[in-house]
């Protein structure tokens, strides 16, 4: 498997448009089937990409703010069911936007019930992003309201495009449940991930705020312009002293750390230094919550920051606790029921508990689903399921 992925990361420098670098993990129950990496950390720099460099992972942090949920309904201390307010105050005084007045003001109501951590997790509580809806897009353009890369309160406290439960949006729920989570522990988010899950999985290279050591092998981040030409943009870094520890995006990590989280869901809860979840918590989060609703496209509202957005067109997918579910078998070989998501600069991983594997892929480029990136990660996909079926006949 080595040589025949090792492949796909190298062409994915070599091709034209390609990526400036580009760093992957391969992982079953027991171990890294792959790890490695190809190009350079910076479009002519000099610094070789590694396994271990470090990335903004950017939504690749929901998981792990779930995870950290869920260890706290096992406690006994959060209610899914419970009104969000309960945890996190602030939440109880969001009001829903029913449109604009002629003047531009928005024209706000209150929620017909309340929001609840179940509708965080599931991306049902209204909430959505300025890069992939409209009405916020607005907001930001005519009101104001501050981007959530500021890693600000203010970000946060945005009007519900409908009442909780009705619809799923993607959005910034997952920062909220952050704050949930700290209005439950009484510390910042970034202190109860590390003594509940990097300690737990050894990720020593994974935190908001960079260390030293971290910050010596970060990767600068590119933007994509419209004729497929990259920049890089050196000065680009999320906000390292932030208001708010941003649970939706706000994390620094490499692909080698993110595997060992992979690995965690592949084995039921349990890490190499002690249990993280249960299993009956793993069974739990891994299933549908949306009943019969579906996951949407996500359009590109914001063209610098994301193209429009769909993995498996025209494939049903479900939400979890707070995965993406492919609801059929993907034509990567991925089966129905894996779980799945990505982070805004282009970082893509799955999580197929039924054959016990999964892996990351890391580049650092906007706009979202940028076509070498993300066509690269799903032929690395196939690729890991050719050579089991290969080795399997």
């Amino acid at each position: 498997m080595q040589k025949a992925v090792g492949t796909v990361l190298t062409s994915a420098v070599a091709s034209k448009p390609g990526v400036p670098g580009v760093a992957a993990v391969v992982t079953d129950r027991a171990g890294n089937l792959f790890q490695g990496a190809a190009g350079k950390r910076a479009l002519g720099g000099e610094a070789d990409m590694t396994p271990d460099s470090v990335f903004a992972i950017f939504s690749t942090t929901k998981a792990i703010t779930g995870t950290v949920a869920l260890q706290l309904v096992e406690e006994g201390r959060l209610d899914l069911d419970a009104p969000a307010r309960t945890y996190a105050p602030a939440i109880g005084e969001l009001q829903v936007i029913d449109g604009f007045e002629t003047d531009g003001t928005p024209r706000l109501r209150a929620p017909k019930r309340d929001i609840t951590t179940r509708m965080l997790l599931l991306h049902t509580a209204g909430f959505a992003y300025d890069f992939f809806n409209e009405t916020y897009h607005r907001l930001a353009r005519e009101q104001g309201q501050p981007s959530v890369i500021t890693s600000s309160l203010a970000s946060l406290r945005t009007p519900l495009l409908f009442d909780p439960g009705d619809a799923w949006e993607y959005g910034t729920n997952i920062d909220w449940a952050g704050q949930v989570i700290e209005g439950i522990t009484g510390s910042r988010l970034g202190d109860a991930m590390k003594t509940r899950v990097f300690e737990p999985l050894g990720m020593e290279d994974t935190a908001f705020t960079m260390t030293p050591a971290m910050r010596e092998r970060r990767v600068t981040m590119h933007q994509r312009d419209s004729s497929g030409v990259l920049t890089p943009l050196g000065d680009f870094e999320l906000p390292q002293d932030p208001e708010v520890h941003m649970g939706g995006h706000g994390l620094y990590s490499t692909a080698l750390d993110y595997a060992k989280f992979i690995r965690m869901w592949l084995n039921d809860g349990d890490g190499p230094h002690g249990r993280v979840l249960k299993p009956e918590t793993v069974a739990m989060a891994e299933r549908n919550g949306l009943g019969d609703m579906k996951i949407k496209a996500l359009p590109g509202v914001i063209p610098s920051l994301s193209n429009e957005a769909e993995f498996f067109p025209g494939m049903p997918k479900s939400w979890a606790l707070t995965f993406m579910i492919n609801d059929e078998d993907a034509p990567t070989g991925r089966p129905a029921g894996s779980l799945a998501w990505a982070g805004l600069a282009n970082l893509y991983y799955w999580i197929d508990r039924k054959n016990g594997i999964g892996g990351f892929w890391a580049t650092q480029i906007l706009p979202f689903a940028d076509p070498a990136s993300v066509g690269f990660y799903l032929e690395l996909e196939s690729e890991v399921y050719r050579t089991r079926a290969s080795r399997a006949a």
